[in-house]
């Protein structure tokens, strides 16, 4: 008999092959839309595709050639796949995503803008410009790199650009990998657009290497952009090489990942940087500036610049294996690009640890300094490569659980006995296997069906939720609209520009009968209106008492979509006309939302309010603090911190209320002035929503930004009336969680709405000691309705080693999770401490951690190194850019910090790490740049050392893109790129324009891919030196010292090295 095989792990090793969709199925892409069946109707009724695209699951429709990813990379060589070929399915499964179509697509980019102050109606399809993508690219290293000391080098030119968010989502309707020669056309940019996939251009041959391992072993690997030739070898040995050094045969490669010594079961994880195979305890060690003499250099700074570690991209896609060997595997970075194959453990894009090595204890914990927490995206979009998550229908009895702690059946689970008893991973109880399930066990310990069922094999499967899970019958998909039509709002645009977004988006809601939509508009009074298809015309219904608020009718005030389109759009198109003559200035926001949830009370559903003014009548009306702000702020007043918090509890009581029933408040604020977005934006936190911020807002350049993301807050993958939890193993417990929901019980949270845009954060602590060797697991269940009435549980599950080794807990730190979860506690942190408190804070969790490692795990080294652990290179860059940051600037904006606080909240990985480390690239030079085999260039580092006065250069974040132009720039180039001689003449209100000229072509391609990338429009800025957008610009070169008393990136790594120095002689 053959020994046991643990729960988890493959029987047999299947034929190798590419993941499943990415290139034998020619209709790849669409079938991906099973990934995320969230907004897919349960019947097999198909609805128009958006865009003018043939129906994507119709096999009588023509194929379009944008509808399946490129070629599979040539010369990749995929190493073999856990598990066995899919067989057949057992009865009580659900075979597949149910049929039907796709959830709606985002708007397209590409048209011209209209004139100032025309809202067109419908948006006109473009095939060509790019379609909303996945989130961002950020370079890094990676965050699984082993820690063993290497002198750094001088850092060597970037090598392409690497994607950092989650890739294309499942929506892109185009080829991810451009066959080599292959070209689209470019539209012109503009107003609303309408996206194609972009025309990557021809991959860049080189050097494959294996992410992890050997081709055949290894879990996973790198893919260049093209076809390659013979792979690396793997790199199993613990030779030591330099950093950069130039005779290292790994240099002029391929950047790949920071290695580490295999381990028993495992394999090395990724390297980067275009390093050689690194030394067990891998560390950077910056050394001091020697002079001629050989003593070193006086000044203030003893660091060489060219030592210092910045990012470098990679335009490589990995892919990776969740598990191999029974062990878990290290993640890819979570801002790279890579496609993930479920072998037991979720994908990392799911749910991911800030350390994938959990310590055995407290104490171990706590002298490393980092924290333990998980980031949880549990409706993530996946890659479209990546298998469709699996559901699962177990019938009336519902999922297998365990009795005790109620946790899912998952991979991890052990069967005993036969198969007649099963032992909880998370809790240890025994239970007994229910008789319907019962299975017999193989000759290797597991149940013989266990790769037929994907909640034995996969870590993240969807159950059919029964009756027992809910309270009531799914509610409907409903929306409702509240637009502000005060003077203010109408004179400025915004209250056209609603009018039209909504417009354009009512056929990106989902369809069929239980999508329902209602309207109201405010101003000093409340306007709802009855959109009953028996009426000619909607029939106005004024509530005039804002403090004791009332619905006016209890029906046909939200009807059903298919019975009001013809009202809606009569009615959208004549309010910007209603009160065109307005001079009611007040805004009864308070009481409007008040009223807007009566009326939905008794379903729940999504409440989109735009807003352009200060509340300033009836129920929850607020005072303008910023000026009082303002002079707390110069006078040095340590209250002004506050103003960051709510004014009083009104809305929070409010908003309490509203998610109690299942209402979700988004927010779209487009406003010029100040309009108190601390006190506003506690509704769509606590409810789920989001906060939109457009100021100043300008009806030219705006209302392009307004609809599209209105568009996709529709059409994403979203669910409504959620609860979460998240249960660990013994040893382990939930500390807190921080996001955007309602807590009414210390176990769960409540959310009525949740996207895949959405992100929460849970800290973890012991409660016991962990058996080192042994494996700790995670696992959280979603319990939420689809948009058409679907109850489902969402069930990710991730289990990592445990160790009482502090080097391996900085060998396996994830770079990024670390960052973004300390992030998410300073965000907390700014409206209730000073802020010169909170930027110490930040600083000194940097150095701890810094200093631990120093401490205990560095190699003998000299006093005057600063030393870097490998997997954490980047944390004294990332933290200088945090501090720097708009939420920790004094003299920002208090709405300005406001909004950012909020959006960090709620803010995945791939979104949070470009909003305080932001993209610069040089745009002048475009058509002779070489793109590496990506359309965008490589980034340049942010600092003004490489901004010359003679170029032009884009730098985005996520949010806002600011092109800027230097004084002297060419005239030429100028008028080809933007149409103007000089900036001078270009305009606050600036939009970008395609011109026939290469040049132009190009940098459209730049601004839709990246638009593509961060899954938004972002909104362009023209900056130009001297004035106050020039100012906006250069505040983002985080690298360079501020004049206001703001470190450079050489002078924070001395303070950091001093700090650590004083630290280790006291």
């Amino acid at each position: 008999m053959a020994a046991p095989v643990p729960p988890g792990a493959p029987r047999q090793q299947p034929p190798t092959g590419p993941p499943p969709n990415f290139q034998q199925n020619p209709n790849a892409l669409a079938d991906n839309f099973q990934n995320m069946n969230l907004n897919r109707p349960p019947s097999s009724n198909t609805r128009p595709p958006p865009f003018g695209q043939p129906p994507p699951f119709s096999s009588s429709s023509p194929a379009s050639p944008m509808t399946r990813p490129g070629p599979f990379p040539s010369g990749a060589t995929l190493r073999p796949a856990s598990g066995s070929p899919s067989p057949t399915l057992p009865p009580n499964m659900a075979p597949g995503r149910p049929s039907g179509p796709p959830f709606g697509q985002p708007p397209p980019f590409g048209a011209r803008p209209p004139p100032p102050g025309a809202f067109p109606s419908s948006m006109p399809p473009s095939a060509g410009s790019p379609p909303y993508g996945a989130p961002p690219p950020v370079t890094r290293p990676s965050p699984v790199a082993s820690s063993s000391p290497v002198n750094m080098g001088p850092s060597g030119a970037p090598s392409g650009f690497m994607s950092n968010g989650p890739p294309a989502p499942a929506f892109q309707a185009g080829q991810r990998f451009a066959p080599p020669g292959s070209s689209q056309h470019q539209p012109p940019m503009g107003a609303p657009p309408a996206m194609g996939p972009p025309a990557r251009g021809p991959p860049q041959a080189g050097a494959m290497r294996p992410f992890m391992g050997s081709p055949g072993a290894g879990a996973s690997q790198v893919l260049p952009p093209s076809g390659m030739g013979q792979a690396a070898p793997a790199f199993g040995g613990p030779p030591q090489a330099m950093l950069g050094s130039v005779a290292s045969p790994y240099a002029p490669q391929m950047p790949s990942q920071p290695g580490v010594p295999p381990m028993p079961g495992s394999m090395p994880p990724p390297r980067m940087y275009g390093m050689p195979p690194p030394m067990q305890n891998q560390m950077t060690a910056i050394s001091p500036v020697i002079g001629q003499t050989g003593g070193t250099q006086p000044g203030a700074s003893k660091i060489d610049p060219n030592q210092i570690p910045r990012p470098i991209p990679s335009s490589s896609v990995i892919l990776h294996d969740t598990r191999q060997g029974n062990q878990a595997n290290p993640p890819p970075p979570a801002t790279s690009d890579y496609i993930v194959r479920d072998t037991g453990n979720c994908s990392p894009r799911y749910m991911r640890c800030t350390i994938n090595q959990i310590p055995c204890t407290a104490d171990l914990l706590t002298t490393s300094g980092m924290q333990l927490a998980l980031l949880v995206q549990p409706l993530a979009l996946p890659h479209p490569s990546e298998e469709p998550i699996q559901i699962v229908d177990f019938g009336e009895g519902g999922p297998v659980r365990c009795s005790r702690c109620k946790g899912y059946i998952n991979p991890f689970m052990k069967f005993i006995d036969q198969g007649r008893r099963f032992i909880c991973n998370l809790c240890g109880f025994t239970d007994e296997t229910p008789r319907d399930y019962h299975c017999n066990l193989g000759p290797d310990g597991r149940r013989r069906d266990a790769d037929e069922r994907p909640e034995l094999c996969r870590g993240t499967v969807e159950f059919v939720a029964t009756k027992e899970y809910m309270v009531r019958e799914p509610m409907p998909a409903v929306y409702f609209f509240l637009i502000d039509v005060s003077m203010n709002a109408v004179q400025t645009g915004a209250t056209a520009a609603a009018c039209s977004s909504i417009n354009q988006v009512i056929g990106d809601l989902p369809e069929g009968p239980r999508t329902m939509v209602g309207i109201a508009t405010f101003d000093s009074t409340i306007h709802f209106y009855n959109l009953k298809r028996a009426l000619q015309q909607p029939l106005m219904l004024i509530v005039p008492d804002v403090q004791d608020v009332y619905t006016p009718l209890q029906t046909d005030v939200i009807v059903s979509v298919s019975e009001c389109r013809q009202h809606l759009e009569l009615l959208l198109e004549s309010i910007p006309t209603m009160f065109e003559n307005t001079r009611t200035s007040e805004s009864a926001f308070g009481a409007a939302i008040k009223a807007a949830f009566l009326a939905m009370k008794s379903t729940g559903g999504k409440l989109m309010v735009f807003q352009s003014v200060l509340p300033s009548i009836g129920l929850g009306a607020l005072a303008a603090r910023e000026a009082e702000g303002r002079s707390n702020v110069s006078a040095g007043d340590k209250e002004a911190h506050k103003l960051l918090q709510p004014a009083d509890k009104t809305l929070k009581d409010m908003a309490v209320e509203f998610a109690e029933y299942q209402v979700c408040v988004d927010v779209f604020i487009t406003t010029k002035t100040y309009v108190d977005i601390a006190s506003i934006s506690v509704i769509p936190k606590v409810t789920g929503g989001q906060v939109y911020y457009y100021h100043p807002f300008s009806v030219v350049s705006d209302s392009v930004k307004l609809c599209n993301d209105l568009r996709w807050n529709v059409s994403r993958p979203q669910g409504f009336e959620a609860v979460m939890r998240v249960r660990c193993s013994q040893g382990i417990q939930v500390q807190e969680y921080h996001g955007n929901f309602c807590k009414r019980i210390p176990t769960d949270v409540d959310l009525p709405g949740i996207d895949c845009d959405k992100a929460i954060m849970v800290t973890l602590k012991h409660d016991d000691k962990l058996q080192d060797g042994a494996e700790c697991a995670f696992q959280c269940a979603l319990l939420y309705t689809t948009v058409y009435g679907e109850r489902r549980i969402r069930v990710t599950t991730l289990s990592l080693p445990c160790t009482s080794n502090l080097s391996n807990l900085f060998r396996m730190a994830d770079l990024d999770t670390q960052f973004v979860c300390f992030l998410k506690q300073a965000a907390r942190e700014v409206p209730i401490t000073p802020p010169l408190h909170v930027r110490e804070q930040v600083t000194n969790f940097c150095i701890n951690i810094l200093l631990s490692y120093r401490k205990f795990c560095a190699t003998v080294s000299s006093s005057g190194q600063l030393i870097l652990p490998e997997a954490l290179k980047l944390l004294p860059l990332y933290t200088l850019a945090l501090i720097k940051s708009a939420g920790l600037r004094i003299e920002g904006k208090i709405d300005d910090r406001s909004f950012w606080i909020n959006y960090v909240s709620s803010a995945s990985t791939p979104s949070a790490i470009p909003l305080v480390y932001p993209r610069m690239i040089a745009v002048h030079d475009l058509d002779t740049q070489d793109g590496n085999g990506s359309i965008v260039p490589a980034p340049l580092p942010l600092s003004s050392e490489h901004v010359n006065d003679e170029g032009i250069y884009l730098l985005e974040n996520g949010q806002d893109c600011l092109i800027y132009a230097g004084n002297s720039v060419n005239p030429d180039i100028m008028q080809q790129l933007l149409g103007v001689p000089s900036a001078d003449q270009g305009g606050a209100e600036f939009t970008l324009q395609q011109y026939d000229n290469p040049l132009s072509k190009k940098l459209n391609e730049v601004v839709n891919e990246i638009r593509r990338q961060r899954c938004s429009f972002l909104r362009l800025r023209l900056c130009r030196k001297g004035d106050q957008s020039g100012m906006a610009f250069f505040s983002y070169l985080i690298e360079d010292k501020v004049p206001t008393g703001g470190l450079s990136y050489v002078e924070f790594l001395v303070h950091i090295h001093r700090q650590i120095q004083m630290k280790m002689s006291s």
